[in-house]
This record gives C-alpha cells, structure tokens and sequence, in this order.
C-alpha cells in the first residue's frame, strides 16, 4: 500500500489554524477549557526552553566564528550584518508608514489582546525557567568567546554537542506540537468571536511583506550591479533558481548547492563562491529579519505595545546577532529570536502563539529572501576579491540554519 506523503509544517500550521477555527463552533465550554489548560502548559514549557535554546545555539555558533580566513571573513561577516540591519530597519520604517492606513482604528479595536480572559484554562501549571532571556544571551555569548580565546577543543566539542542536543530538542519536543500549540492560540481567538478580523489582518500583513521582500532584493543587486559594473536584472534573473529552490526548501543550507551554482553564472570566482555562500546561508538573514520586523510591528500596532524607534533599534541589532544561531528545520528561526521577542517587546505566550503563526506562513519567502540575497553579496565581495585577492580559501564548515 502507497503510504501519503507527509504534510510539511506550513501545510500542519494551515490545517491547525482552519481545524481550530472550526472546533470553536461546536466545542463546549468545559471542552473549549480543557483545550485552553494545555495551551497554556505548552506555553509554560515552551518559556522554560527558550533560554536553554538560546544557550545552545549561539555559544557553539560564536566559538565556531574563530580566525579561519582573516580579511575575507571579516568582510562577509561585515556585509551580511550590514545588509541584515538594513533589511530590519526597512521593514520597521516600511510598516510605520503603511500600518497607519492598512490597518485602521476600528480593525485595531477588534482584534484580540494579551488581555483576553473569557476562555479560562482550568489550573496553570508554572515551569520557572532556570534563567532569564538576556542571561541566557550574554552568558552564551561570554561562553562562546572564552571558546574562541582559549582555543579549547574540548569546550568546542561539548558546546557543538549541547548544540546537537538542542536540535533534537526542537525537533521532536517542540516542532511536532506547533501545530497544535497553533491549533490552541485560533481556536481561542475563534472561540471568543474575533477571528474574521485576524485573519484580515493577516492576509494585508502578508501582502506588505511580500512586496517588501521584492523592493530588498531589487535594493541589494542594484547595489551590487553598481560595484561590479554589471547588469543587475541579469543578476537577479540568474538567481531565480536558488529563490525558487528556497521556496520548496525551506533551507538556506539544503538550496547552498544551487546557490552556489548561480552565483558562479554571475560570474563569481569559484574559491571566493565556495567560501561565501555556504557562510552566508548561516549568517546572511536579510529576507528573515524583514519578515519578524514587519510581523512582530503589526502585533504591536494591533495588541497596543510600543512601536517607537529605540525599542526597535534595540531589538533589530539583538535579532541580527540571535538569529545566526536559527536551527535547519522548517520555521526553526522564530523559535531562536521567541527570547527576544519577550524581552525587547514583552509578547507573552499568546502574542508569541501568534507570531509563530505569523511568521511560518511566509516561512518559504523569508528564506527564498536570504538565499537570492547571498548572490548580491557574493558579487560585491568578488568585485573586492579582484582588487585585494587572498590566498585560496577553504570552505567554513556552516551550522546547518534555516532562515
């Protein structure tokens, strides 16, 4: 007998959110209750992971940033945090702009806050975290340079097996409940009648995005078509196999094979491409971090939270530096920046339920962002390459990211 094909996780998240919207009609209250209890268990657990999961991914991410190429490395390392950044403020300035007229007053009063409390689960049971999200943050970031100083093999290999350790965590405790954890957050709203004007919000919210993602792109190679003196719409046209291999994907790791091949048809030297690309697809998030700036701001214009510019300069720079340690599963990058969403915007687990949501919906075109991205970067930095050359470079070993 011919088994079916698994559903992937954005197809677990549309089905979660449409099962759960109709539950809501039927379901009992003393049902609807029990179904809010483990809710907010899930939530519990997932507060108690999230510093654990930070620890875990940034430490052995910075130790395994370490003198491996001198100049060159710092210049990509440099360009992708400078086209990261760029990308996050892009989204915070885009969407002050336009949230004001997508999303309009009567829309705003109509959409469920943090503070909805008709649906009651029936005990709360607390699962303190060991620390807090910015311990957990500075004490990997102290653990991962004492790496890089000490030249320790032994703390390397602990942190890349705590890393490991990490992985399996996200991916058999807490990316197969999503859906359900999803299923939990729609039918709560449902339930308390104000789903019609989420799921409008969220159809506006991804559109924006989406034009977004295209205005970066275009930005990105005309930049590059400038330093290297080339064509850039036959630049962006020959990436279009990578954008569209990200899409299927869901990885920037998986799509480095045809990144990497339609870069060299821009004309990239091979060494220098072998290099960049694979470093890219871990530390290059600029189609990512427009996409959790635009969602997290919309969360906030419709749950009343602070959009004002020091807050968010503040949290783009944290984003940029967390994200690098974005795991290689399918929507594995939002669960990396959940601490920071917490303690640079204070979204509770609702509003985190709801990100998650947000953002794995457009999980493809975040990554397809990245990866066509990296091509523009590769050009700049060969245009660099030509006038500067290095000694051969070898490939960096890269953490397997999605993004």
């Amino acid at each position: 007998m011919k088994r079916l094909p698994k559903l992937g996780l954005l197809w677990r998240v549309a089905l979660a959110i449409g099962v759960g919207i109709l539950c809501a009609s039927f379901v009992p209250i003393g049902v609807a209750q029990g179904i809010e209890t483990i809710n907010q268990f899930f939530a519990q657990m997932l507060g108690f992971l999230i510093p654990l999961i930070i620890l875990g991914l940034i430490s052995p991410s910075i130790a395994e940033m370490g003198p491996r190429a001198g100049r060159l490395l710092g210049a990509t390392v440099l360009l992708a945090f400078g086209s990261t950044l760029f990308a996050g403020f892009l989204s915070y300035f885009t969407c002050q702009g336009a949230f004001p007229w997508l999303l309009s007053s009567h829309d705003l009063d109509a959409v469920p806050t943090g503070g909805m409390a008709s649906l009651k689960p029936y005990f709360i049971l607390e699962i303190p975290p060991l620390m807090g999200v910015m311990t957990a943050i500075v004490l990997a970031f102290t653990i991962g340079m004492a790496a890089i100083s000490s030249h320790a093999p032994i703390l390397k290999q602990g942190l890349n097996e705590f890393r490991d350790l990490t992985y399996r965590i996200i991916r058999r405790a807490i990316l197969p409940f999503l859906p359900f954890y999803i299923f939990c957050i729609f039918f709560k709203i449902a339930f308390e009648g104000q789903i019609s004007t989420t799921l409008t919000l969220f159809l506006r919210i991804i559109v924006l995005i989406f034009v977004m993602h295209i205005l970066l792109l275009w930005v990105q190679y005309l930049i590059a078509a400038l330093v290297a003196h080339k064509n850039p719409i036959r630049l962006l046209r020959n990436m279009l196999p990578a954008y569209a291999t990200a899409l299927g994907t869901q990885s920037s790791v998986a799509t480095i094979p045809v990144t990497l091949a339609q870069t060299l048809k821009n004309g990239v030297a091979p060494d220098l491409a072998n290099f960049v690309i694979p470093l890219n697809a871990t530390i290059h998030l600029s189609g990512s971090i427009l996409k959790i700036v635009a969602c997290a701001m919309a969360i906030c214009w419709t749950q009343h939270l602070p959009t004002d510019l020091p807050t968010y300069i503040g949290f783009i720079l944290l984003l940029s530096i967390t994200m690098i340690a974005a795991p290689g599963v399918p929507g594995g990058a939002i669960m990396a920046v959940l601490g920071v969403l917490a303690s640079c915007l204070g979204f509770d687990s609702e509003q985190q339920g709801l990100m998650i949501a947000l953002y794995i919906t457009m999980d493809s075109f975040g990554t397809a962002g990245n990866v066509t991205g990296d091509g523009a970067l590769a050009v700049i930095l060969d245009r660099l390459y030509q006038k500067h050359p290095s000694p051969p470079l070898q490939t960096p070993t890269t953490t397997s990211s999605t993004h």
